[in-house]
C-alpha cells in the first residue's frame, strides 16, 4: 500500500517538473519574438530618420545655395575687319509678265483651271482660265439683239422706200390737179360770173394742196430717216455687246507671252485680314476680283532676288554695289550679282526695313522661282583696326562704353563707335588685349543677390 503511494506521488511530481519545463520554454520564445520585433522596429525608425536627414540637408544646401555667374569675356583685337550686310530672300525672274483678272466690268469671276506654281510654260500656252457662263450668256443675249436689230432695220427701210412710192404717187396726183384747175380757170371769161369763182377757188386749193404734200413729205422723209438711224444704232449697240462679250471670253482665258515659269501670287481677296496673317495663293475654284494678279511668268534671262534689309544697314549700301547671293537649294555656288534698286523705308517702329532687290549677274539652269537666298553684301574693308564682338558694346543715355576687366572687376569705359555689323563693332577708347565682358556685369550681379530663396529671411543673431 505504502509503495503504490510513493509510486504516484513521485508520477506527479514528474508530471509536474515536465509542465513547468514547458511552460518556461514557451515564455522564453515569446521573449525572443517580442526582442525580435523591437529591433526590427528600431531599425527601420532609424532608417527612416537617416532618410530624412539625408533628404533634409540636400534641400537646404539647395534652398540656401547661391550660384556663381561666369560672366564671358572677349579681349580686344587689332586687325582687319570686313564690315556685311547678311539677309534672306526670295528669288524670282526680273520683268516678270504679270497675268491678272480681264476688267470685264461685272461681278467677281471664280477660277476653273490653273496651272501648278512653278510649272514650264510655252508662248501662248493657256496657263489659267475663268468661269465664263455669264459671259457667254451676254454673247448669246447680244447676237439676239443684233438679229433682232436687223430684222427691224429691214423693215425700216422697206417701210421708208413704200411710202416714198406713195408719196411720189400723191405728188404727181397732186400736180396734175393743180394743171387740170388751171386748164378750168382758163375758160372762165367765158363762164358765168358763179362758175369762174368755183374754178378760181378749186385751183387754189389744188395749189395748196400740193404745197401742203411737198411738206408733208420733207417731213416723212425725215421721220423715217431717224427711224432707220435709230435701229442702225441699235444694231450697232447689239454689235458692240456682242464683240465685248466675245472679247471678254478671250480675256477670260490667260495664256502666256513669252516662255518661262508659272509662278502664282498671293490671294488678298479676303474677307477679313490682320496683322502678321500669311496669305494663301489663288488656286482653282478662288474668287477674284477684275484686275487682281493672279500669276506671273518671271523672265528667265533676269534673275533678281528681293531682301529686307535693316533700315541701320540703308546708309552703307549703294545702287550698282557688288554683292554675292547664296542659293540654298544650289550648295557650295556663289552669284555674282549687284543691287539694282532699294524701295522705301516701312514696317513698324520698332522692325523698319526697306525692300532690296539684287539682280544676279551669272544665272544658271538650276534656278527656279521662290527658292530661298542668303545675300552678303560687302560695305567695307577696315585694316588694322580693333574690334570686339558687337555684344561687348553697351549704349545708355547717348553713350557708348564697354566693361573692362581689372582687378577689382569689371569697370565700364567710355569708348567711340566707329563702325558696326551684326557681328563685330569697330572702336576706339580701348587697348589691344584689353578683356572686355561679354555680358552686363551689373545685370548678373542682382541676379546674383535674388539667386537664393532663402536670403531674404532674416538672419537669426
Amino acid at each position: 500500500m505504502n509503495s503504490e503511494l510513493k509510486t504516484g506521488a513521485a508520477q506527479k511530481d514528474e508530471l509536474l517538473v515536465v509542465t513547468t519545463v514547458r511552460l518556461q520554454s514557451r515564455a522564453g520564445a515569446r521573449a525572443k519574438r517580442k526582442w525580435a520585433r523591437w529591433v526590427a522596429g528600431a531599425v527601420l525608425m532609424i532608417a527612416a530618420a537617416a532618410t530624412a536627414t539625408w533628404y533634409g540637408r540636400r534641400a537646404w544646401r539647395d534652398i540656401t545655395r547661391v550660384k556663381v555667374e561666369v560672366i564671358p569675356t572677349a579681349s580686344v583685337q587689332r586687325g582687319n575687319v570686313t564690315l556685311e550686310v547678311t539677309a534672306r530672300g526670295e528669288l524670282r525672274g526680273g520683268n516678270p509678265e504679270v497675268l491678272i483678272a480681264p476688267l470685264t466690268g461685272g461681278l467677281d469671276m471664280h477660277l476653273t483651271s490653273m496651272k501648278e506654281s512653278g510649272e514650264p510654260v510655252k508662248t501662248g500656252e493657256v496657263v489659267a482660265g475663268f468661269d465664263t457662263t455669264e459671259q457667254e450668256y451676254k454673247l448669246r443675249e447680244a447676237e439676239a439683239d443684233l438679229a433682232e436689230t436687223e430684222q427691224k432695220l429691214i423693215q425700216a427701210k422697206a417701210q421708208r422706200d413704200a411710202q416714198e412710192e406713195e408719196d411720189k404717187y400723191a405728188l404727181l396726183k397732186a400736180a396734175s390737179d393743180v394743171t387740170l384747175a388751171e386748164l378750168e380757170v382758163r375758160k372762165n371769161p367765158l363762164l358765168p360770173t358763179l362758175t369762174a369763182r368755183q374754178n378760181t377757188l378749186a385751183l387754189e386749193a389744188a395749189k395748196d394742196h400740193s404745197t401742203q404734200l411737198q411738206h408733208n413729205l420733207a417731213n416723212r422723209k425725215a421721220t423715217n430717216e431717224a427711224g432707220i438711224a435709230i435701229q442702225e444704232a441699235a444694231r450697232g449697240k447689239a454689235q458692240s455687246q456682242a464683240t465685248t462679250a466675245r472679247r471678254n471670253i478671250d480675256a477670260m482665258t490667260l495664256k502666256a507671252h513669252r516662255d518661262g515659269y508659272f509662278s502664282i501670287r498671293q490671294n488678298t481677296n479676303q474677307n477679313m485680314m490682320f496683322f502678321g496673317m500669311t496669305l494663301p495663293y489663288f488656286q482653282v475654284g478662288d474668287t477674284v476680283r477684275p484686275g487682281m494678279a493672279v500669276a506671273e511668268i518671271p523672265d528667265l534671262k533676269n534673275w533678281e532676288v528681293g531682301a529686307k534689309i535693316s533700315e541701320l544697314d540703308r546708309g552703307h549700301i549703294q545702287v550698282g554695289q557688288h554683292t554675292g547671293v547664296r542659293i540654298v537649294a544650289v550648295p557650295g555656288r556663289v552669284y555674282k550679282a549687284h543691287v539694282k534698286e532699294m524701295g522705301g523705308t516701312t514696317g513698324s517702329p520698332w522692325d523698319r526695313h526697306f525692300e532690296c532687290m539684287i539682280a544676279i549677274e551669272d544665272p544658271s539652269a538650276e534656278l527656279r522661282p521662290g527658292m530661298s537666298s542668303n545675300i552678303i553684301i560687302t560695305t567695307d574693308e577696315m585694316k588694322g583696326v580693333l574690334s570686339l564682338p558687337a555684344q561687348a558694346l553697351f549704349e545708355s543715355d547717348g553713350k557708348t562704353f564697354v566693361y573692362v576687366q581689372t582687378p577689382n572687376g569689371f569697370v565700364p569705359k567710355d569708348v567711340a563707335l566707329v563702325r558696326r555689323n551684326e557681328l563685330r563693332v569697330v572702336l576706339t577708347g580701348v587697348n589691344e588685349g584689353q578683356v572686355v565682358a561679354l555680358a552686363n556685369p551689373t545685370e548678373t550681379a542682382k541676379k546674383k543677390g535674388a539667386g537664393g530663396a532663402m536670403q531674404s529671411l532674416p538672419k537669426s543673431r
